[in-house]
């Protein structure tokens, strides 16, 4: 007997879907049997070999479109293709991030911080949530809703040394997360947020600190262990999923315990 895959015949669309939590969002997804549409900002040989593997191994139609997540504007061009490939989407996951040079003044003590820095991060983090989110709404409502998530830190609500403009700006989208979910709902469209804890990444790994993250991560939790990728992708899965059909403007804390004490 055929196992049954719970979002078999539908599409999810994640930005930032080459690594770390986007990847894991991915395959998890996938092996439940969506079609999966993702972006990538420059990895476009990573892109196509993840694509090339899901479908081979998971049955599923994947695409991957490059996306600047500083031009959010952009993102209309992106869901032009993605109707020439896709005819429907059901979910939307805003994940992708910016790092390095962009953030230089966004990244780092109070005292450091500088508007161009912060500037890049708002529009990362919540102008790309809202235009993102503005596009899979129109084609949600075509099918009769669907569910939209953004992927948030618990940076905003204890403190982390550096993560000021970051923290700040996820407290801002979870803001944005709970006013789209108010009027999206006559749609049939969920909205919340997912909140992860320091979570084992490359992008975390590039940490000057990471060690240091780690160590108080791994003290802080009941369950003494840094968060992985595959925890944020179930908490997605579940708001995705029909068991969540009464959850939304809600942000789900997913930390392992660290923020309660």
């Amino acid at each position: 007997m055929a196992e049954c895959k719970q979002f078999e015949g539908k599409t999810l669309f994640i930005s930032g879907g080459t690594r770390g939590i986007g990847k894991a969002i991915v395959y998890s997804f996938a092996k439940e049997g969506a079609d999966v549409a993702f972006t990538y900002a420059s990895r476009s040989e990573t892109a196509d070999e993840i694509v090339k593997d899901l479908e081979a191994n998971y049955g599923v139609k994947a695409r991957a479109y490059r996306l600047d997540i500083l031009q959010p504007e952009t993102y209309k061009d992106v869901f032009a293709a993605f109707d020439a490939d896709f005819d429907r989407l059901d979910f939307f996951i805003s994940n992708a991030i910016i790092s390095g040079r962009a953030v230089v003044g966004g990244f780092g003590p109070f005292m450091r911080l500088k508007p161009r820095g912060l500037n890049n991060i708002w529009t990362a983090t919540v102008d790309a949530f809202v235009v993102g989110a503005q596009e899979a709404a129109k084609r949600m409502e075509k099918t009769g809703g669907g569910s939209i998530i953004s992927m948030s830190s618990t940076g905003n609500l204890i403190y982390t040394p550096n993560y000021a403009g970051h923290g700040a700006n996820k407290a801002a989208v979870e803001a944005m997360v709970r006013y789209a979910a108010a009027e999206l709902g006559e749609k049939n469209i969920r909205v919340n947020a997912v909140s992860g804890g320091p979570i084992d990444t490359d992008a975390l790994r590039a940490f000057p600190n990471y060690d240091e993250v780690r160590a108080e991560t791994e003290r802080r939790s009941p369950l003494n262990r840094m968060g992985q990728p595959e925890d944020l992708s179930g908490a997605c899965k579940f708001l995705c999923s029909d068991e969540a059909s009464w959850v939304t403007g809600h942000t789900l804390i997913v930390d392992g315990g660290t923020t309660f004490q």
